[in-house]
Order: C-alpha cells, then structure tokens, then sequence
C-alpha cells in the first residue's frame, strides 16, 4: 500500500512562491502539499489564490493537494457571526472542489483562549478544551453543515489535535468528530502536539482509542531542555516515529501522512532531511 507523503507549507513560506512550493515539493520527492486556506499578507480573492496553486500543480506534477487552517472561527456567541464563518468554508471547498481532487482536510474551529487576563498562551492545560463551556462545544458542532458538504463532494475533514483550540487533546478531537455525528469528519493526530500536555496516552493508546476516526496524521518532534520543549528536526527529538509509523501501518491506517517543520533556520533544507528518515523509515517497515 502507498501512502501519501504529504509537505506542509510551512517547510517553504520563507519567501518562495506557489510554484516554487510545489516544484520543490516534487523534486524533494514529497506527493502533495498541505496549503493553507487563506495567505497572510496577500492581496488576493479565493479564486485567484486557488487558481494559483491550480497552475503550480499544472507545471510541476504534483499529486496531491490539501488544505488546512484556518477554519471556520465558531467561537463567536453571534450566530448570524457562525454561520458567515461556515458559508465562507463551504464556498472555499466548492471552489476547492472545482479545481483539485480533495481527499483530506486539515481543519480547526477557532482559537479558544482563557478569558483570564495574564493567562500565559503556553499553559496549554488552561485553554481549549480545558475550558470550554456547553455552548462553545455546542457551537462546535456547527461544523455538521461542513461534514454535509464533505459527504457531498466525496473528502473528509479532519480536526487537528492542536493546542488551544476545543479539539486539543486527542480526546478532545475524538469527542467533537463523535458529537458532530458525520462520516466525513475525523481527526488529524498530530502527537508532536500532544506530547506539549501534562498528560498524554501513549502513541499506541492515542491510535487506538481514535480508531477509524483517524483520518490524518501530522508528524514532527521535539525534545524537553529544562522543563520546556523545543522543536527538532523528525528524526532527533524525543517521539519514537518508527513506533508511531508502525502502529499506523498495524491498525491499517490508510490516510495521508504529512510532515511539518514548526522550528526556524533553513526549512528547505529540513523539508529534505525529513523525509529521507521517514523514507528510511518506511521502508524499514515494508510500508512503501
């Protein structure tokens, strides 16, 4: 079975253009790229932004092409305020739809930030989830009206287990898709955040209890200095990615896999040295 080997954008948001981004995607050897659904500090509308990425994978072959955040912010109490949230995703991803072959959506709801003034952002156990009341968990569920238009245009989405947002924790995650009650909404492991919690299941446990509800998964590392941790490149830091790789491959995982570079420096440079463990790594595993 092959599985696609996914860059994610922030490897090359460094200066370097659409085109550029996917034809060094190709020539590093990745399958696809996860953009993001919006550009910071660029002047465009959704159509030329997509119609631009649409030409990149023209010239260069790129395979696939996948979306992230930001999603749909539905923390907001105004309903009339949600429901522009959700009409502008659905009229990206159709859109989206026209021009690419969408499998996979990496997606989130909004930050959720501790009202508390002086909360520090990195005490991730005080925001999200840890502090969610019944109607933001309800407002979440909004996002059903996006699993409908999945359902309907043949992909899925998947929420990030990123910190302070609803769907932090991989429990977190699991209990949104569950609440949302749709086929196409899962979740996106990304363990390299979930190690940043005080308490975490293990690698094993967390594919586990996420099942067929795991739709995607994010790979990257880091390692504990003092107390704090700090971004390494995949291959350094203290998750076990031969272990994480290995349980996807046992539990027949089938979705992408897509790497990140959350640390500064060269990133095309690490674009290339991440992928050359993770290439050695699944054919280690006989999951090429």
């Amino acid at each position: 079975m092959s599985i696609p080997i996914i860059m994610h954008v922030n490897y090359c948001e460094q200066g370097q253009t659409i085109l550029e981004i996917c034809e060094k995607a190709v020539s590093w050897g990745y399958d696809g790229v996860e953009f993001r659904s919006k550009r910071t500090g660029v002047e465009e509308t959704t159509e030329e932004y997509l119609d631009s990425i649409a030409e990149g994978v023209r010239k260069s072959g790129l395979k696939y092409v996948l979306f992230g955040g930001p999603g749909p912010n539905l923390n907001k109490p105004d309903k009339s305020a949600r429901e522009a949230e959700i009409q502008w995703a659905i009229n990206f991803f159709r859109l989206a739809s026209e021009r690419f072959k969408l499998t996979v959506v990496n997606t989130f709801t909004g930050s959720l930030m501790n009202p508390t003034p002086g909360t520090p952002y990195s005490e991730y156990d005080k925001h999200g989830s840890f502090i969610a009341t019944e109607d933001q968990w309800k407002w979440a569920t909004e996002f059903k009206e996006l699993g409908k238009l999945a359902n309907e245009l043949g992909f899925r989405f998947a929420f990030e287990t990123h910190m302070n947002y609803i769907h932090d924790t991989p429990a977190a995650a699991m209990k949104l898709a569950d609440l949302i009650d749709e086929p196409s909404v899962g979740v996106n492991l990304d363990y390299g955040n979930a190690v940043y919690f005080p308490k975490n299941p293990s690698i094993k446990e967390t594919i586990k209890n996420l099942g067929d509800k795991l739709f995607y998964a994010h790979l990257k590392n880091s390692i504990n200095v003092g107390g704090k941790r700090v971004a390494t490149s995949l291959a350094d830091g203290e998750i076990n990615h031969r272990e994480y790789l290995r349980t996807l491959k046992e539990t027949g995982f089938n979705g992408p896999i897509c790497i990140e570079a959350p640390r500064a420096g060269d990133r095309e440079w690490y674009a290339q040295v991440d992928l050359a463990y993770f290439k050695s790594v699944m054919k280690d595993l006989g999951w090429v």
